[in-house]
């Protein structure tokens, strides 16, 4: 009897090696792991488990309005609901809370392991970490900054998350995000001196906020940026004339909001050409220590502290200096429109139109629009991951949670069969 429990023992430790060692495969080492666990299923306890996600990624009609019709329910908005006591609660012990919510925390491909990333996560919402698990790996870096007007609840349930994981890590110093103001800026800067001070190997970085989400995964996220061969991918053109006050006029914050103070502003240092762009970046490691380091952009920084909306221009600026890593000369001949750069894909409502419109830039929204900017829907997804760009913006899991599980579902399952 005791030498058939031993052979028992040293067969299930042979077998368990096994799913370990690698296989190589081609260029690509897999690790022979049963995955199957990794899996977002239908068994998976989610309110939102009642839709058929892949017809709703292909566009079927039934399922799209199956799945608006469940939105508006009143009693599926309650469930849906997470409450900051879960996060703070479930967190107590890391290893179930990570377990339970499905983090993958081993790196699913060589390729990956050696191509480390950072990022900025700028948030006010609890969600945040449904964001986080789409696009967590461990060999990746996060600084994450809660905005100081968040409640106290959410700031503790997001911090009790990252001190679930040694690469994820709050913000040495947090600022109150106000919307087109400085501080906006401000909070990516203080992510980008953390993550520049803390990590040597990251590759690239990318910011994001709370109403981000990936349409790719880590593979292929990293799989883009080698194309790059060390160059950024940016919006960065011609600044339209009707924002071109937003540079010539000082701003500043009155009770919350940015005002014009009816002064005119001197000429942008070193006579810079100021440059059309968003908040969103691509950008090499070189860039972010230029950002920290070059006095060129030390001066342009502070030149920019009473502009309105400084983001929207900051980075597009800096991204067309000589001598910055990955950037591209001023010439408008390398413009860069944010449809053709892989940073972020947003559906602004004045440039939506019908399918067939040889006008519009995308088909409209599925969703909502807030501030002209559509707010996802389930019916957006055909069309959202057809595109090249890395991530999308916005999606609000308190209106439409479903277009955020469906999503979730595709990336993860993706990832998995990336690997066989």
């Amino acid at each position: 009897m005791l030498f058939i429990l031993l052979l028992f023992a040293v067969l299930g430790s042979l077998w368990m090696l096994s799913l370990l060692i690698p296989l190589k495969r081609g260029r690509r080492t897999a690790y022979i792991l049963r995955y199957q666990w990794q899996e977002y299923t239908n068994i998976d306890e989610s309110p939102e488990k009642v839709c058929n996600c892949s017809a709703i990624l292909q566009g079927e009609k039934e399922a799209l309005l199956q799945a608006k019709l469940l939105t508006i329910t009143n009693n599926f908005q309650k469930v849906i609901q997470i409450p900051d006591e879960y996060y703070i609660n479930a967190t107590q012990d890391c290893r179930k809370f990570q377990k339970s919510r499905k983090y993958i925390t081993f790196p699913l491909s060589k390729e990956e392991e050696e191509f480390p990333l950072a990022y900025s996560m700028v948030v006010h919402h609890k969600n945040f970490e449904r964001l986080l698990r789409a696009i967590y790996a461990p060999q990746n870096i996060y600084c994450v900054h809660v905005d100081k007007k968040a409640p106290a609840s959410v700031f503790i349930a997001i911090n009790a998350i990252t001190s679930c994981f040694p690469n994820v890590f709050m913000v040495s110093k947090t600022v109150d995000v106000v919307y087109a103001g400085w501080t906006r800026v401000q909070a990516d800067l203080n992510c980008m001196a953390d993550l520049y001070n803390t990590s040597t190997t990251w590759k690239y970085f990318i910011n994001l906020c709370g109403q981000d989400f990936p349409l790719k995964t880590n593979l292929e996220i990293v799989q883009a940026l080698r194309s790059l061969k060390g160059g950024n991918s940016l919006e960065s053109e011609e600044m339209p004339q009707g924002k071109k006050k937003r540079v010539m006029n000082v701003y500043q914050v009155v009770d919350g909001q940015i005002q014009p103070i009816g002064k005119t502003k001197d000429p942008a240092p070193f006579n810079l050409p100021i440059l059309s762009g968003n908040a969103y970046i691509v950008v090499n490691r070189g860039y972010i220590r230029s950002v920290l380091e070059d006095k060129r952009i030390q001066a342009l920084i502070e030149w920019a502290k009473d502009t309105y909306s400084p983001d929207e221009f900051l980075w597009a600026t800096i991204q067309r200096m000589p001598g910055v890593p990955g950037s591209t000369w001023p010439n408008s001949k390398f413009d860069m429109t944010d449809i053709n750069a892989i940073a972020r894909i947003v559906k602004w409502q004045w440039h939506e139109g019908s399918e067939r419109s040889l006008q519009a830039a995308y088909p409209e929204c599925k969703g909502h629009h807030v501030r002209s900017i559509c707010v996802y829907g389930a019916g957006d997804l055909q069309w959202l991951i057809e595109q090249h760009h890395l991530f999308a913006n916005k999606f609000d899991t308190d209106r439409d949670p479903i277009a955020i599980y469906c999503l979730e579902k595709y990336l993860r399952h993706k990832a998995l069969t990336e690997l066989v």
